[in-house]
């Protein structure tokens, strides 16, 4: 396994679309998966996107601390490829979100709180899930790098775009800045 090299908010891979892949069981596949996640451990997040490491493929690999879950159950890494999700109902909810992508910035980013998600796994087979709160935010952050967004884009109100140590030095240690990659 390799640790890859992760692209900045600029690079043009995180602004444009990426493609569907042909064979979710292809071992180029199976070692992309395999990079994607001992780069996104050694850059303690947890979630990354294949354009996030250059590769502009509809691949994308996260899990949910039990910590940031409602029920306290967390939710083991999982990959998804070629992915889809629809909003379950108008309801959505701003947080802070940061990113790989955008390293030592956060903003508060408006998302939808129940989300139905479907892509295949690493063995080809469907994977299909109904995600709310925090579990839903991590979804709809990945997969919009599928779609060449970054969680800026998505931000109502620019003068929450901060960097984190200083949101964190004004609003205290304890303040909740999401850290969703």
């Amino acid at each position: 396994m390799t640790v890859l090299d992760i692209a900045r908010m600029g690079a043009q891979v995180l602004r444009t679309p990426a493609e569907r892949v042909a064979d979710p069981t292809a071992p180029e596949i199976a070692q992309l998966v395999a990079d994607m996640k001992e780069t996104m451990a050694a850059a303690g997040g947890i979630g990354i996107a294949a354009p996030q490491v250059r590769v502009p493929l509809r691949v994308a690999v996260f899990g949910v601390p039990e910590e940031r879950t409602e029920d306290g159950v967390g939710l083991p890494l999982t990959v998804l490829i070629n992915p889809e999700w629809e909003p379950l109902g108008p309801e959505m909810e701003e947080a802070y979100e940061g990113c790989l992508s955008v390293p030592g910035m956060t903003g508060s980013v408006p998302r939808y709180t129940r989300i139905a998600y479907r892509g295949a796994g690493l063995d080809g087979a469907t994977i299909e899930r109904v995600a709310e709160g925090y579990h839903a935010r991590v979804v709809q952050h990945e997969l919009d790098h599928l779609d060449g967004i970054l969680y800026p884009q998505r931000m109502k109100d620019l003068s929450t775009f901060a960097y984190t140590e200083e949101l964190r030095r004004e609003l205290g240690p304890e303040a909740e800045l999401e850290d969703v990659e």
